[in-house]
């Protein structure tokens, strides 16, 4: 009977060994080497383009900011002074256009598409030649032959446009660029630099030129509060502007 109770009691303990063993091996993995996923591939058209446009337009944007200035339309020394140089001054140690100024302004603050109105003669590095040929060009209507010009216009729904007030007028440049184009059904937000005069009927020019368009009211401010000139100024002036989105 001993012997009996002695083989059952083997036999239990082999069943035991044999049903630990095999759970064991269930939970151990058959591959040690950790899984791992291979991201796909970035495609082109996933990328940021490169060159100048890139670095202007914001995505998705419908808004151009068109100016004249007298920077980007002259061949100044490399020591012009902007002190004594109306319509320049020097922000973070960088020579700017008091009008291109505000129009990086606008662009910081809404994005869109800077573009330089841009003629194909220069005009002088003095400022008071500069004023004579404004006055001529003026006298005479001329239409200065631009060298740069707009691409895809029909992308755009506002057009910001700005420039510096020239004998109680926009420089002929401008008027130039309002002939190239047809505006209509795009809204214009003019904005300007002066002297003193701010926009004295350029404004009404504006809406008799481009008569299918919508024109809002601009914005000014003299050069000679540039130098301490708030771009909060800016920025007020825009969040109350209703543009198309």
């Amino acid at each position: 009977m001993k012997k009996i109770r002695l083989s059952f009691c083997v036999l239990l303990l082999i069943i035991s060994l044999v049903g630990c063993s095999n759970n064991t091996s269930s939970e151990t993995p058959q591959n040690k080497t950790p899984a791992t996923t291979t991201p796909s591939p970035t495609t082109s058209a996933d990328a940021p383009s490169a060159g100048p446009e890139s670095e202007n337009k914001g995505e998705g944007s419908n808004i151009l900011i068109a100016y004249f200035t007298r920077l980007g339309n002259t061949d100044f020394p490399d020591d012009v002074d902007a002190i004594s140089s109306a319509s320049l001054l020097v922000k973070d140690g960088t020579l700017v256009g008091n009008t291109q100024y505000i129009a990086n302004l606008i662009q910081q603050n809404v994005g869109g598409d800077l573009f330089l109105i841009e003629t194909s003669e220069k005009y002088p590095a003095d400022y008071d030649e500069t004023v004579d040929q404004g006055k001529k060009e003026n006298d005479e209507k001329a239409r200065p032959a631009l060298a740069s010009h707009v691409e895809k216009l029909d992308n755009y729904d506002v057009i910001f446009l700005g420039f510096p007030n020239w004998w109680y007028d926009m420089p002929m440049a401008v008027y130039s660029f309002l002939d190239e184009y047809d505006l209509s059904g795009k809204t214009i937000v003019p904005f300007c630099t002066s002297g003193g005069s701010s926009f004295s009927k350029n404004i009404d020019t504006i809406k008799e030129l481009e008569s299918g368009a919508t024109v809002l009211d601009g914005f000014t401010t003299r050069d000679s509060s540039m130098d301490d000139f708030s771009p909060d100024s800016v920025k007020d002036w825009l969040s109350g502007l209703d543009l198309p989105k």
